[in-house]
């Protein structure tokens, strides 16, 4: 899409590569514990239309959220209802078929002026189409934002098993599961799991942990990192104490001689550089 013109636009345009064929649109900020596999795979057998995930929330009135009949159909989709019908929410996986090109095509842009894929389903719906849905049995966590992205890292590192294709020196303790790519080098540091090292990593007198994911080719010296996110290639030098922070691709943030001995808690964009003895 050159323009954001909505999930039923972006369907819209891509009709002559999809063609006849079924697919999945899938929200790629949306993470899951359940497996998709068993629910991509029996649609593609079946003859339904459409197929929508949802989960149950304490908070439908943040959500696009399926309203169900009696009989367990689903009925309509109702945006951010300030008196919800339902506590199940659109979670941002649909399966369609053919079917929903002709339906992005019946639509009218919205108030927003985009082509909602809600209004295109509720189209479907209308026109007695087949719409199935399933209940996710697990967590989801939308990661757009800061906080929920390093509540899904927590919950994905608190399963990891230990694997190491790297030799760690003697200079550095190691605690827990903790995964290391190749060309890893550590010097004179304490590692406490659960922690995701990537390749090219080289960590210098500094404590790392609990829940940090590092990018491959990140570099951190003299640095306490604890419940954080670090991105390909980013530094991270002389702070006292980083946490729960997200650092995007390429950020250099240099806390040396600064004197600061609180936490550090920053979201940055990629190629941001901070130097926090200038604030």
């Amino acid at each position: 899409q050159e323009e954001p013109l909505g999930l039923a636009h972006a369907v819209l345009i891509a009709e002559s590569f999809l063609g006849q064929e079924k697919f999945v649109m899938y929200l790629g900020d949306n993470m899951f514990e359940d497996s998709l596999h068993e629910v991509v795979e029996d649609f593609e057998k079946s003859s339904t239309n459409a197929r929508l995930l949802l989960a149950k929330v304490d908070n439908p009135q943040a959500f696009g959220v399926a309203e169900i009949d009696e009989q367990g159909a689903i009925k309509g989709l109702v945006e951010k209802p300030e008196n919800p019908k339902s506590d199940l929410a659109l979670v941002g996986v649909y399966l369609f078929d053919s079917t929903v090109h002709r339906a992005v095509k019946a639509i009218e842009p919205s108030g927003r002026g985009e082509l909602e894929i809600t209004d295109a389903i509720q189209w479907m719906i209308d026109e007695e189409n087949n719409i199935e849905h399933r209940t996710l049995k697990g967590w989801w966590i939308d990661t757009g934002k800061k906080d929920p992205l390093l509540l899904c890292n927590e919950l994905i590192l608190g399963k990891i098993e230990t694997l190491l294709l790297s030799q760690i020196g003697e200079t550095v303790t190691l605690k827990g599961e903790i995964v290391a790519g190749e060309n890893v080098e550590i010097i004179d540091s304490n590692i406490q799991g659960p922690v995701v090292i990537g390749s090219g990593v080289r960590i210098e007198r500094s404590d790392i942990g609990p829940y940090v994911s590092i990018g491959d080719e990140c570099k951190i010296e003299d640095s306490s990192v604890e419940r954080s996110v670090l991105m390909e290639k980013s530094y991270v030098s002389g702070v006292t104490q980083l946490t729960k922070s997200v650092l995007g691709r390429e950020v250099e943030i240099d806390g040396k001689e600064t004197g600061l001995q609180e936490s550090t808690s920053v979201m940055l964009g990629d190629r941001t550089k901070v130097n926090l003895k200038n604030g």
